[in-house]
């Protein structure tokens, strides 16, 4: 039984009713690390990856969630939302708490949701449920609300809720992905362009690390701050300069002497990133992945040399691949201090190649390895609209 038909009947087994059902897949992002935060761009997919849902709306105001990964559940009130001390409810509570504060016209709704985005892979389980649930709300409702809105609300539903400051990257790709397509975010202005992304014989492979340093959320808002303190420095020069999106490599160089080494770097990685997007997207719409690839690997040096966001453990992995004629490109992929790295692989080298990888990194780190093959989906969307449909 495939999980959507898991899903389906585990509805119809606690509530008597037969769901509507919905998809909302996990996201890779190939190129752009960073940079959002800085309102730059990035290049995220949408992945065959996903949470399903099996919903239907209820006369009352009461909510009955089930989450089928951890065969747990929870019920609340639109009028009474707190946050729980479990946590996974808190990513559907946010989503609800977004709507009820919009004033939109909602009621309860039962609820199953499962799937087979790993959690903690850096794929982004928890945008998938947010974007998920609001559009499927939006949905059930009849709302008409569109789609930049309810990525707002999933964003805001993390932000404000569950209190992670993420950007708004995950939620949007969750929203607006399409098959076989890449889609460019400016994180300024919010506008976004498809790109072809449809290559037969090459498979995007994770490598999961299987570690995750403490360092990770410390040194994530210390980024930031050096960030912000770099623009603070470029606008004394350049007093139109509110991000790093703005700054050029030259006018980066003239503000060099006043600036601190490593302020200097955490500048140039970001300026020299939002270049490679672009360049990467070039290379996309001439069908170059081979090109394409060699960004990729120039971001990793750059994001473990001048961001120094990366470990040993992921380097070791990038190193690995870099020179394999049948691997087109690699770099980690998120926050960094561990994760994944996300590899262009031909589909047709991928068991030997993870073999070799999977060896040498037990040898090295005495850790499995865990890999994931995955390739690019559409963005989240109902399955079945006929209340009777079957599964």
């Amino acid at each position: 039984m495939s999980l959507v038909e898991s899903a389906a009947a585990l509805f119809r087994e606690k509530f008597k009713e037969q769901p509507l059902l919905f998809r909302s897949p996990g996201r890779v992002n190939l190129i752009g690390e960073h940079t959002d935060y800085n309102m730059g761009y990035v290049l995220p997919a949408a992945i065959d990856k996903a949470i399903y849902f099996a919903m239907s709306p209820r006369s009352d105001r009461q909510c009955n969630v089930h989450a089928m990964d951890m065969n747990d559940e929870y019920a609340f009130s639109l009028d009474d939302l707190r946050s729980s001390k479990k946590g996974w409810p808190n990513y559907l509570m946010g989503v609800v708490d977004q709507f009820v504060k919009g004033k939109y016209s909602i009621r309860g709704f039962n609820c199953v949701f499962g799937g087979d985005i790993p959690i903690g892979a850096g794929m982004s389980s928890s945008a998938a449920i947010e974007a998920g649930l609001a559009f499927a709300l939006n949905y059930i409702f009849e709302l008409r609300i569109d789609a930049l809105a309810l990525v707002k609300f999933a964003q805001k539903a993390e932000n404000e809720f569950v209190g992670v400051q993420c950007g708004i990257m995950d939620q949007y790709i969750n929203i607006f992905g399409e098959k076989d397509k890449v889609l460019r975010i400016d994180c300024r202005s919010l506008e976004y362009k498809y790109y072809p992304f449809a290559f037969p014989n090459i498979s995007i492979v994770l490598f999961d690390t299987r570690v995750s340093h403490s360092l990770a959320s410390s040194e994530y808002n210390r980024r930031r701050e050096e960030c912000r303190e770099g623009v603070a420095l470029i606008k004394k020069y350049y007093p139109e300069v509110n991000s790093l999106r703005d700054v050029s490599l030259e006018m980066l160089q003239k503000s060099k002497q006043m600036m601190d080494p490593t302020i200097y770097r955490r500048c140039k990685y970001v300026v020299e990133e939002n270049d490679r997007v672009l360049d990467a997207c070039r290379e996309l719409e001439k069908g170059d992945l081979k090109a394409f690839g060699s960004y990729m690997i120039k971001t990793h040096a750059g994001l473990s040399q001048d961001y120094e966001v990366s470990c040993r453990e992921l380097d070791y992995l990038v190193e690995l691949v870099k020179d394999n004629p049948h691997v087109y490109g690699s770099r980690m992929m998120g926050g960094g201090f561990g994760g994944c790295t996300i590899n262009l692989i031909e589909t047709n080298h991928i068991e030997q190649t993870s073999t070799t990888v999977i060896e040498k990194y037990k040898h090295q780190f005495k850790r499995d390895l865990k890999t994931y093959v995955t390739s690019i989906g559409s963005g989240t969307n109902i399955i079945a609209v006929n209340e009777h449909a079957t599964v």
